[in-house]
């Protein structure tokens, strides 16, 4: 990790970035989405041939551990009632007929596990995504909340960018990068083209490390990923990208080699362009699949649960093929 006091600031790294603030009106809160217009929503439906479906969510509660961002801890599920509370001396209610019931509750950071950002999670120089005061975000997030995402849903073609499988790797290794460029190539090599609108869904498999290594998995730690350049995020903005879709914590490799700056494309394309980040998919069946059809682009569809104010939600993508 680079000493702090030798980055440079975001407002620096970022002074002549593209922005789309504005773009959609004052008060728009879903910003690159968009673009995900009913005609796009037909697009994607056109890329399904099979009526293959596959789920893109992590199990919450995984007995192999939950992979989450240093600091925070995964989802607690505990149960509130159950066939033991209607043992002798037990509290368990009593209904006509005799109807015993299951129940339980789950305490969780709501970024913990595949999981969308709101638009309003990040930011930089005191402003959020379509310049929206950053003191909106005190006590919940009053503007750019996960809430106007969930209310719209997100619906459009997928392309799947096997990076990991494209590398010959069965894993990018911590700390890997690649460019705009890689994405491109890679999507030749697997015969298809991104296209403008398309949901990137891209594959590391860089979580599997999780799994292997255990607590070990968080020293030093850096995620592989996307890295920064001028040229790459005027490639999403050229592109108009709505949604960008990763197998890792944070999409983006977690501290640049370049300037030192964590996560400046979460500022680059959240912030500044309105591109929704979607993290912690599980995309080794998608992949699998892909692999032997040589099919890589779906019906991609996701509906992240509508919380007030909040700042991310969990979901379960689907990927129709």
């Amino acid at each position: 990790m680079t000493n702090a006091q030798n980055v440079p600031s975001m407002d620096e790294i970022l002074k002549d970035a593209p922005t789309n603030w504005g773009k959609w009106g004052p008060e728009d809160e879903v910003g690159a989405l968009n673009y995900l217009t009913a005609q796009e929503v037909m697009r994607g439906v056109r890329h399904i041939t099979q009526g293959e479906v596959f789920t893109l969510q992590r199990l919450i509660g995984d007995p192999k551990g939950d992979p989450v961002w240093p600091g925070r801890t995964p989802a607690v599920r505990t149960m509130i009632l159950d066939e033991a509370h209607w043992d002798e001396g037990g509290d368990g209610p009593a209904f006509p007929g005799g109807l015993h019931y299951a129940d339980d509750k789950i305490e969780a950071f709501l970024q913990g596990s595949t999981q969308y950002d709101a638009l309003g999670h990040v930011w930089y120089g005191g402003k959020i995504w379509n310049g929206y005061d950053a003191r909106t975000t005190v006590d919940g997030l009053d503007k750019a909340s996960v809430e106007p995402i969930a209310q719209r849903g997100i619906v459009g073609r997928g392309i799947l960018l096997d990076i990991a499988r494209w590398r010959d790797k069965e894993a990018l290794d911590a700390a890997e990068t690649f460019t705009h460029e890689d994405l491109m190539a890679c999507a030749k090599d697997q015969g298809v083209e991104i296209e403008k609108h398309d949901v990137l869904v891209i594959r590391t498999n860089f979580l599997k490390k999780f799994h292997e290594q255990g607590e070990k998995f968080y020293e030093n730690f850096c995620e592989p990923g996307l890295v920064y350049s001028p040229e790459l995020v005027q490639w999403f903005q050229d592109m108009e990208i709505p949604n960008l879709v990763t197998d890792t914590i944070a999409n983006e490799i977690t501290y640049d080699p370049n300037n030192g700056a964590a996560l400046p494309l979460h500022c680059a394309l959240m912030r500044n362009l309105g591109v929704t980040l979607t993290e912690i998919a599980d995309l080794e069946k998608l992949a699998e699949h892909s692999a032997g059809d040589k099919q890589y682009t779906f019906l991609y569809a996701a509906a992240p649960l509508k919380i007030h104010q909040g700042t991310g939600s969990p979901v379960n993508p689907i990927a129709i093929k």
